[in-house]
């Protein structure tokens, strides 16, 4: 029986100013090299575009030659690059058999929304799984806007999620929701 090939892994991140064509431009040089694109999270943040890629690829295969390929296209774009080798115990899937939450904060803008509210769920042992903020409104009148979505842990629920939050919601003066992420069946 033939030994089945290593396949290597890597964090691939991308950081510069927004402008169309990016993500296109990354990935036709992954397509290129024969990556696999596994995971991937990308954003504009204030007029910076954002992306972190997990790729793999079988060896023989270099994280050299990965960093080489891509160079050129992210200089094109006018962005940065940053490739990471990732290691046996950093590539496990993370799945959870979790219950998911999504957990929105609505409010006035104003500093330690975002340290408040993960404090407090950092503090029941929640763990975050993606988090995005966004203000919206006026100049004069600036909504800040907080969505994270959470895995909770053995014995917690979204109910105990709502009270935990309950004094922080009067103390920093928002609205903050928590639904329950239905799980689609494929």
């Amino acid at each position: 029986m033939t030994p089945q090939p290593e396949t290597l892994h890597y964090a691939v991140s991308v950081v510069g100013k927004d402008r169309p064509g990016i993500v296109a431009g990354i990935t036709e040089g992954l397509f290129r090299l024969g990556c696999n694109l596994a995971d991937s999270s990308c954003t504009m943040l204030a007029g910076e575009f954002a992306m972190i890629l997990i790729v793999s690829h079988q060896r023989p295969f270099s994280k050299a030659r990965l960093f080489d390929e891509l160079k050129p296209a992210c200089d094109a774009l006018g962005m940065s690059l940053a490739v990471r080798t990732l290691h046996g115990d950093e590539i496990i899937r993370q799945e959870t058999d979790s219950e998911i939450c999504i957990i929105s904060v609505y409010g006035a803008d104003q500093p330690g929304i975002v340290y408040r509210v993960t404090r407090e769920l950092a503090g029941r042992n929640i763990n975050i799984m993606d988090l995005n903020t966004k203000l919206i409104g006026t100049p004069q009148e600036p909504v800040y806007v907080l969505m994270l979505e959470v895995a909770l842990p053995q014995g917690e629920t979204p109910e105990g999620v709502e009270k935990l939050l309950e004094k922080l919601k009067k103390e920093l003066n928002v609205e903050i929701g928590v639904r329950v992420v239905t799980p689609v069946a494929f």
